[in-house]
């Protein structure tokens, strides 16, 4: 049986006057692999690789995007349902022909292979219609539906508002991997697709570097084994969830909210393997007396629609100046990627509308937070767009800069090494103590802060 524990970490103490309430909920999985439960067996999921054939990936793009996906279809293993979708001003189905999808054997790898190497380039890009036709591939086939739709432009075959209707209805229906190869698409533009298909978004600069990102997004995909988990957030009346957001991989959820009652909203993450991830939950709650306590947020974990924990928020208003300032270390984490993030955004988009003002100040700003944090990754990715001023110190925005360096920075914005996983009971001087993150004995799943 599949084995998955919520808990919550919090600064509960709040200005009398009311506030935020800041929180990072962390899921943990394990045993996801285990036949019993909700598991998904080869059977029970459905692999689709959407890819752009429009005219702009004719030659070395189109070539690299037929090796990548065919390496990607090897992966796939017997008893899987699959298909390919070719996707330009329209989108059609590659493989197979007859029927939605097919079942993954030496055979029909092969002929999927076969189908692919014909494909030639093309026409525009209506990414709309490519989400449509998944969606009716994928119809109502049970388990994990999974696909990764690869672009080299932008989406200038049909309106915006055709795009934004598709995604809107289909949200959650599948999850989508995107990625864009090359540097004239627009990750904004890309991003929403992902988001509201519970995916991930990057770049691939060259076209050589196809064949082993797919290998890898589709290897990832499979060791996803429980299909179905949803976060269920309940906030008292007169309180309001600011955001929701996964923080690795990077993944918006406020805004995907269905339902669950007047005060409550599910929001789906995918599916899972065996793997901890940490969500960043903000709620605004209106003022108390001091010393009250009230519950802020009540966050029930779903797997497979069915309750497997819950973690609670609570609140405590206080006229104490140092008790309200205290923060929580994973909670101050979480605060600094969401606001590091939002200043590389903010300061890309300066770039790009001409405002280096307003760019330097922004990205100064994430340096300097990255650097703080001591986020090598995101300082590299930084240092292909910014430098310092030698004479000022102050950082300050390239003269000559690559577009794909700025593609990458956006696209990767709010990656960062993650809390780390749970781990064993490990005694120390306190025997009573885990030496490695000071919970007690019994407080599992331990963590490292």
């Amino acid at each position: 049986m599949s084995d998955f524990h919520i808990e919550c970490f919090e600064n509960e103490f709040l200005p009398s006057a009311g506030g935020v309430m800041h929180a990072v909920v962390t899921v943990t999985a394990a045993a996801t692999g285990v036949a019993a439960g909700p598991a998904a067996g080869a059977q029970e999921r459905s692999e689709l690789l959407i890819v752009d054939v429009s005219g702009s990936m004719n030659g070395k793009k189109l070539r690299a995007a037929k090796q990548a996906v065919a390496t990607a279809i090897d992966c796939i293993p017997d008893g899987v349902r699959f298909g390919v979708i070719a996707g330009n001003h329209e989108a059609h189905v590659v493989f197979p022909l007859s029927t939605p999808l097919a079942v993954s054997s030496t055979a029909t790898r092969s002929e999927a292979k076969a189908a692919v190497k014909d494909l030639e380039a093309g026409g525009g890009t209506a990414m709309g219609q490519w989400v449509w036709l998944a969606s009716a591939v994928f119809g109502d086939a049970p388990g994990i539906r999974h696909a990764i739709l690869l672009t080299d432009g932008k989406n200038e075959s049909e309106e915006p508002a055709a795009l934004d209707r598709a995604l809107s209805e289909l949200e959650g229906s599948f999850q989508c991997d995107c990625r864009g190869v090359g540097d004239q698409w627009e990750v904004a533009e890309v991003r929403k697709v992902a988001t509201a298909l519970v995916g991930t978004v990057d770049v691939i600069a060259t076209p050589e570097e196809l064949e082993s990102d797919f290998t890898g997004m589709m290897r990832d995909a499979l060791q996803k084994q429980v299909a179905d988990v949803s976060l269920r957030v309940w906030t008292p009346q007169g309180a309001e969830l600011v955001a929701l957001k996964q923080i690795e991989p990077p993944l918006e959820l406020t805004s995907s909210r269905v339902d669950a009652g007047p005060l409550a909203g599910d929001y789906a993450t995918g599916s899972w393997g065996d793997e901890a991830r940490d969500f960043y939950l903000s709620v605004r709650v209106p003022a108390g007396e001091v010393d009250e306590e009230m519950l802020a947020a009540r966050v029930t974990l779903l797997v497979a629609g069915e309750p497997s924990g819950q973690a609670l928020v609570r609140a405590v208003w206080t006229d104490d100046d140092v008790k309200s300032a205290r923060m929580n270390k994973q909670v101050a984490d979480a605060m600094g990627v969401t606001e590091m993030a939002d200043a590389v955004q903010e300061g890309v988009d300066a770039l790009r509308a001409g405002d280096d003002s307003t760019a330097t100040d922004r990205l100064g700003k994430a340096f300097r937070m990255a650097r703080a944090a001591g986020n090598e990754d995101v300082i590299e990715r930084l240092e292909r767009v910014v430098e310092e001023d030698p004479v000022t110190g102050r950082i300050r925005p390239k003269k000559h800069r690559e577009e794909i360096d700025m593609m990458i920075l956006e696209a990767r914005s709010t990656r960062t090494s993650k809390t780390s996983g749970p781990h064993d009971f490990v005694g120390g001087a306190d025997p009573s103590r885990c030496a490695t993150c000071g919970k007690a004995a019994g407080d599992g799943p331990h963590r490292r802060d």
